[in-house]
């Protein structure tokens, strides 16, 4: 039985997606929660697996809601259910940014209130977050991971004859809960790049045109949205669709090519396919795995290690939730490769000189 805590300041909206919850029986409201404040004490007492939370409320709203929640030792996952939170709206992106897995616009473009439509893809979409949150847990991934210590920055030992050294032609970024100022925060340190960069946040299906102008606003870089057959090009950044998983090529004249695929994972698009391809294909990639929940990228690790990639991860502190980069360095680390932690920022000024030399 999935548990649910519902959190809108309307009782008839509670009402209501209390009832649209418990149709199929396999999931249950365990708490109702009008504001912020309530929703915090709920959290902590009940324990739910996922929250549906509603934006604007009184008092504190469902952003800083969601920030407190990721806080806790053990979070629920999120889904924002609200008026604000339209597919690529501000709200949506900073729901997402603060630690949100999710979120579902309670209108249409016909009514200001579409049940109907809540009906049809809410319970899908709490079971499959929930779902991703239990195994994370299993994994034992816990955004309390204790840090791992800053590795020293001196050059690394002596590589293994398998990998294949030289100057970087590609960066990849992956990224999940969090991601989204993350990664624009990245891009704002690093500064126009000599290569192409591919970006493979986890999000929804309909973000990504929306998460584009979100990374182009706040970095003043070039970022496009990734299409079947394109070919990445120096300084522009490129994002992956949110729903499918991109691949790298090598094209005739010698640069990427990207394909696009849903993969077999669970997490879409997946960090691990982008950055395995980039690990067959690249004459030496650039790695970097900034918040998120899970493990999505640690394995790749092998792979990239093994041709002499360059990496780097954020720094547990500094992330909503730390399970993606702590797993990353872990996992390279235990393939004898060096892996730099830093903040967002500090990882793209480090990545813009590294990519200089």
């Amino acid at each position: 039985m999935i548990r649910v805590l519902v959190v809108d300041d309307s009782g008839f909206m509670r009402l209501a997606l209390k009832r649209i919850i418990e149709a199929d029986g396999d999931l249950r409201v365990v708490g109702e929660a009008a504001n912020g404040a309530t929703a915090l004490e709920l959290a902590a007492q009940l324990r739910p697996d996922i929250v549906a939370l509603d934006v604007e409320m009184p008092g504190m709203d469902g952003l800083e809601v969601t920030e407190r929640l990721m806080q806790l030792p053990a979070p629920p996952a999120i889904v924002m259910v609200s008026h604000h939170t339209r597919d690529g709206s501000e709200a949506a992106l900073a729901a997402l940014a603060r630690g949100a897995a999710d979120y579902l616009w309670k209108g249409s473009a016909l009514s200001g209130l579409d049940l109907g439509q809540i009906d049809r893809e809410l319970r899908g979409r709490l079971r499959h977050w929930a779902g991703q949150r239990a195994r994370a847990r299993t994994e034992g991934e816990s955004p309390a991971a204790a840090p791992l210590p800053l590795p020293v920055l001196d050059p690394p030992p002596a590589l293994p004859p398998l990998r294949r050294l030289g100057a970087c032609d590609v960066l990849l970024l992956g990224a999940s809960t969090g991601g989204p100022d993350a990664v624009a925060e990245f891009l704002g340190g690093a500064g126009v790049l000599p290569v192409p960069c591919l970006v493979a946040q986890h999000m929804p299906a309909d973000l990504g045109p929306d998460f584009v102008r979100h990374l182009a606003r706040r970095s003043g870089l070039t970022v496009r949205l990734g299409e079947r057959g394109l070919h990445p090009a120096a300084g522009e950044i490129v994002v992956l669709p949110g729903g499918t998983d991109g691949h790298l090529a090598r094209a005739a004249d010698g640069g990427f090519l990207l394909r696009l695929a849903a993969g077999p994972g669970p997490v879409h698009p997946s960090v691990d396919l982008l950055f395995q391809s980039a690990a067959l294909v690249a004459r030496r990639a650039m790695a970097v795995v900034l918040t998120g929940m899970g493990r999505d990228g640690a394995a790749a690790a092998a792979a990239l290690a093994a041709r002499g990639a360059l990496l780097l991860a954020q720094t547990p502190d500094s992330c909503v939730v730390a399970g993606m980069p702590v797993a990353f360095a872990e996992a390279a680390r235990a393939h004898g490769a060096e892996v730099e932690l830093a903040t967002p920022t500090a990882l793209g000024r480090r990545a813009a000189r590294l990519l200089a030399r």
